[in-house]
């Protein structure tokens, strides 16, 4: 799956030299930058979503900030050292259940 693929080069990146790596300039600055940027990211699908009509244009855009915000996701992840794999395995035993049952089990263990 490409995204393990894209998970193994965040990791290798982390070491790489920042005047030339966005990726080890992102783990240099810190969390706060990350979160900071994977907001930007996300309002940025929002309104891509929101301002979405049947075009190839529009949906270009709408794909485009989807692949940003997967990747500053991933990003994020990587930098607190968890695993894609870990994420998936939480979205696989979700599989099946109903959303509303789901939340309010979590609701009973907080």
């Amino acid at each position: 799956m490409f995204l393990f693929e894209l998970e193994k080069v965040l990791l290798a990146r982390r070491q790489a030299d920042e005047k030339t790596s966005y990726v080890s300039r992102m783990y240099a600055r810190g969390l706060d930058e990350i979160l900071r940027k994977l907001s930007e990211e996300t309002t940025e699908t929002i309104l891509a979503s929101r301002d979405f009509q049947a075009s190839d244009e529009a949906e270009s855009h709408l794909v485009h900030e989807a692949a940003d915000l997967l990747f500053h996701l991933l990003l994020l992840l990587t930098y607190q050292g968890v695993p894609l794999s870990q994420v998936l395995k939480e979205l696989e035993r979700r599989q099946g259940r109903s959303g509303l049952e789901e939340k309010a089990s979590r609701q009973k263990s907080e």
